[in-house]
């Protein structure tokens, strides 16, 4: 059978993104929004031409291979934390545990740097120096999993000098992830019986470019090991798939919200076998790193996230000033673990009021779980809502591809160094996503009550 050519307009829709991905990759500092805003649009248009248009799934999939690809030499302009992942991988990479210490006590006491050759000593603490002023959390503790941790690592043994490298590194491992990302997503489409060209949804949406293979985030490795538990359990082994659950979680701790959905799927004795070893996977992974203080350490920076982080959130942002009338300051302490916790009870409730709980329905469910939990987020960086967008791609969701587009409105924050959100723009974004949300649980129920 012929392989079916793109149209002039599908061609030319490729070459616009193209050209819009080189603008972003090397000509397009964070503080230029509007330049960004520019470019970045250009790339959603094309995008949504291309779906509109049935882009075939074959040229639709060589396609995101080459934007990728395009980025390889680039480093990453839109975000910074690329140079704490060099300095994570630096002490992995000798040795030493990145959750023990913070920069900021590494820099001002070296002797903490513990390596037998006093020389080795000398030379990582001159990289750990040269990397400490572009950090943008110097006095936290680390809090990427083992899984980022040991990449991070390898990264930084081929390059530990090198910052340009060191991206490279990394980026090959984020494209390793993507080719099998894409090998999982149109088997799984194809095991459902949903055509091909879903998996576009994700492998060509600007957004998932950009921030995983653009800046470096580790959502699309999470990506990949969701999609391999979900492949595994449509193929019946279920041991294989907590494995690769395990290590999503040892990536970012999100997939852990999956293990409700598994209760009702699996059977409560089968589902106590799965969860013991997708966490003893968990902790096998953490063991290189378990100290007396690791905990203590971890809990430190995970109640700095909830009690004092706030960036693009919804929900959170109409309280915040209900707080601050209330008690005349930001009452985020106290609303960041309480809307973290009532988004894991809506998860669970969830699970337990889910009407058909097959496999075909697992990638929705778990959806709309991760929905409500970034609704009810005090922080939602845009490269967070990757994970929604690839997980649209195995359901009749579309809102995610929106919120995607949409969340490039947030970058405004970093037009000045003051970092000050508009909060007209992330008015405007929410607006548009939970309207397009609304309008699909309504078209959903409509469906289902007429089924």
């Amino acid at each position: 059978m012929p392989i079916k050519l793109p149209t002039v307009s599908q061609a030319s829709a490729l070459l616009l993104s193209a050209a819009a991905y080189v603008g972003l990759a090397y000509a397009t500092p964070r503080a230029a929004f509007g330049l960004l805003l520019g470019l970045f649009g250009v790339a959603l248009l094309a995008y949504a031409w291309l779906l509109r248009s049935q882009l075939p799934w074959r040229w639709g999939v060589a396609a995101a291979l080459a934007f990728r690809l395009l980025w390889l030499p680039a480093q990453p302009a839109l975000s910074d934390d690329v140079f704490r992942f060099h300095w994570d991988g630096l002490l992995v990479a000798h040795g030493i545990n990145p959750f023990r210490f913070r920069p900021d006590a590494l820099i001002a006491d070296g002797a903490r740097v513990a390596l037998p050759d006093a020389a080795q000593r000398n030379i990582v603490l001159s990289q750990l120096q040269q990397l400490y002023g572009k950090l943008n959390s110097p006095h936290y503790y680390s809090v990427y999993p083992p899984v980022c941790q040991a990449v991070f690592g390898v990264a930084a043994r081929w390059f530990p000098a090198s910052d340009a490298g060191f991206a490279v590194g990394l980026r090959a491992f984020v494209l390793l992830a993507e080719l099998a990302t894409a090998w999982l997503l149109l088997a799984l489409l194809r095991r459902l019986g949903a055509p091909p060209e879903q998996a576009l949804r994700y492998l060509l949406h600007p957004l998932v470019i950009v921030e995983l293979t653009g800046n470096l985030h580790f959502e699309g490795l999470v990506f990949c090991f969701v999609l391999l538990m979900l492949w595994l359990l449509s193929r019946g082994r279920w041991a294989g798939a907590a494995g690769a659950l395990g290590l999503g979680v040892a990536t970012k701790l999100v997939p852990l919200l999956a293990l409700p959905l598994l209760v009702r799927r699996l059977g409560w004795a089968r589902f106590a076998a799965f969860a013991a070893l997708s966490m003893g996977v968990f902790a096998a992974l953490f063991g290189p790193f378990i100290t007396t203080d690791l905990l203590v350490n971890i809990s430190r920076s995970l109640a700095l996230y909830f009690r004092n982080f706030e960036f693009n959130a919804s929900i959170y942002y109409l309280l915040r000033p209900v707080g601050y009338w209330l008690t005349t300051y930001n009452q985020i302490a106290r609303l960041g673990p309480v809307l973290a916790l009532v988004g894991g009870l809506v998860g669970l409730a969830m699970a337990w009021r889910e009407r058909r709980p097959g496999l075909a329905a697992l990638p929705g469910t778990l959806l709309l779980m991760l929905t409500a939990y970034y609704a009810l987020a005090t922080t939602v960086h845009p490269w967070y809502l990757t994970l929604l967008i690839g997980l649209s791609s195995l359901s009749r969701f579309r809102f995610p591809l929106v919120w995607g587009g949409m969340a490039i409105l947030s970058y405004a924050a970093y037009r000045t160094s003051a970092y000050t959100e508009n909060l007209w723009l992330i008015g405007l974004e929410y607006a548009v996503v939970y309207a397009v949300l609304a309008w699909e649980l309504k078209s959903a129920t409509a469906d289902r009550l007429t089924a």
